[in-house]
């Protein structure tokens, strides 16, 4: 296993708790802290630089960690992760009746992403049968080039030594260098598909004095104008703020000083209480933020076998949608599935790693690059003056429709929390009979919800 992130030390877990023998490869080297607050106040993970950004686990992530690490959500909570249910956010309506039967298929735990990671960590660490060497990194592959298709057959280290595996899991993250090596060995091309998700995240963290979060007013995700809010409760009283705007939208920029920074999430008035505790970080800046998709497949057939690819060394979103850790978690459980059923071939096996990555995790990559470019072309027609173009494709005028619908329907405010929750994608919801059909019907003549918040001219007054 290279890498020991969220995908790495969970998929690691679940393989070595099957019986198999997991060797981690992680390069950063500082040991892991005993609680979360020390990891929070001095654990170096050089290698993730989202690393003190804002993260959320959603739903769909709680769900396999219930189901496939419970003892780690055990240690989760008694870490201090708080219960959040984005199902209490659902706008009153007269069609709403009683309380959803399933409504428990919503609730997670957040908590800050070191807090969250030093869990992992701890629960690998005292793990029989697997072995994770911090401050060790793999430096290239060792390849079987014997037969049609080329086979990885293990890694070799920074240190000169060379590991034997039966099967070599690419958990290294967005810096992955399989499509590197490949080529070094004559492989390739990887398919890749990369581009810059077009935002700066401006990000504070705060503490309450008794160990509550602030109430939600509006959606954790608020689109004001040219800029968007991102507001997540975390473990023991904390949370974080989120201010993310254009990369070229160069009078935003300013966001990074504090005073600025704080003077634009006070004039927004479903958000402004968040400010209401002790910061405890000063205002972090993450740019240069990359949507990047890889296959290890060409026309259906595998470049190698003996590898795979796992969570953002396969796919890395826009961390907005928060839905970074989440992926890792459902794909380190296709992993140990995919491992549990192996079949002897290991051709067959990296045909059929292709087949389930992409029927169960690349919608969401998808469907979050569609997200993304709809809101940066939305920013840049409001910075130019302009009205946002009205969306053409059907998908997209389905998600405007929805985002219009959603204080009308119950039914449809928890389709569109599916999707926010990594549940359902919004394209199998808009495929089942008559959903798009209502969607129409209650969003004609209807506008998104606006969140307040200042305009283009106010933003500009305040940041000057």
């Amino acid at each position: 296993m290279l890498g020991g992130g969220v995908s790495g030390l969970a998929g690691g877990l679940m393989l070595a708790r099957d019986g198999h023998e997991v060797t981690v490869l992680e390069r950063d080297g500082q040991a892991v802290p005993e609680s979360g607050e020390q990891a929070w106040e001095g654990w170096s993970r050089e290698g993730v630089i989202q690393f003190r950004q804002a993260h959320i686990l959603t739903s769909a992530g709680r769900a396999v960690l219930e189901d496939a690490l419970p003892d780690v959500l055990e240690a989760l909570v008694s870490a201090g992760a708080v219960r959040f249910d984005p199902l209490a956010l659902r706008p009153p309506s007269p069609s709403a009746s009683a309380a959803d039967d399933d409504g428990e298929r919503f609730v997670t735990y957040t908590a800050r992403r070191p807090v969250f990671e030093q869990v992992l960590a701890r629960a690998a660490r005292d793990e029989p049968g697997m072995d994770v060497r911090r401050g060790q990194t793999a430096s290239g592959l060792t390849i079987d080039r014997g037969g049609a298709t080329p086979h990885v057959t293990g890694v070799r280290t920074d240190a000169g030594e060379t590991l034997s595996a039966d099967l070599v899991v690419d958990a290294s993250g967005r810096s992955s260098q399989t499509p590197r090596w490949l080529s070094d060995a004559g492989i390739g091309p990887v398919h890749e598909e990369s581009e810059d998700s077009g935002f700066i995240y401006y990000t504070r963290f705060f503490r309450s004095a008794d160990g509550s979060t602030p109430q939600m007013f509006g959606p954790a995700l608020a689109a004001i104008g040219t800029f968007s809010l991102l507001t997540i409760p975390a473990d023991n009283g904390t949370w974080s703020v989120t201010v993310y705007v254009s990369r070229g939208d160069q009078a935003l920029k300013r966001m990074r000083d504090v005073d600025a920074w704080m003077s634009v999430v006070k004039a927004c008035p479903a958000h402004a209480h968040w400010l209401e505790g002790e910061p405890t970080s000063e205002i972090a800046a993450m740019g240069g933020v990359v949507d990047r998709y890889r296959r290890l497949s060409l026309d259906g057939r595998p470049l190698v076998s003996g590898l795979a690819l796992l969570g953002d060394a396969w796919a890395c979103t826009n961390p907005s949608l928060g839905r970074g850790m989440t992926l890792a978690l459902m794909h380190a459980r296709c992993l140990r599935e995919q491992v549990g059923s192996a079949p002897e071939d290991p051709l067959a096996f990296a045909q059929e790693w292709d087949a389930i990555t992409e029927r169960t995790l690349t919608p969401w990559y998808r469907e979050t690059v569609e997200e993304d470019r709809a809101r940066l072309g939305e920013i840049e027609a409001l910075r130019q003056g302009r009205e946002p173009p009205a969306p053409s494709e059907p998908s997209a005028v389905l998600r405007r429709g929805l985002l219009a619908s959603l204080g009308e329907d119950p039914e449809l405010f928890e389709a569109f929390l599916e999707s926010r929750c990594c549940l359902t994608p919004l394209t199998e919801t808009f495929a089942q009979p008559g959903v798009a059909e209502r969607i129409l019907e209650l969003a004609d003549g209807r506008e998104p919800m606006a969140i307040p918040g200042p305009d283009r001219e106010e933003l500009l007054a305040l940041l000057a």
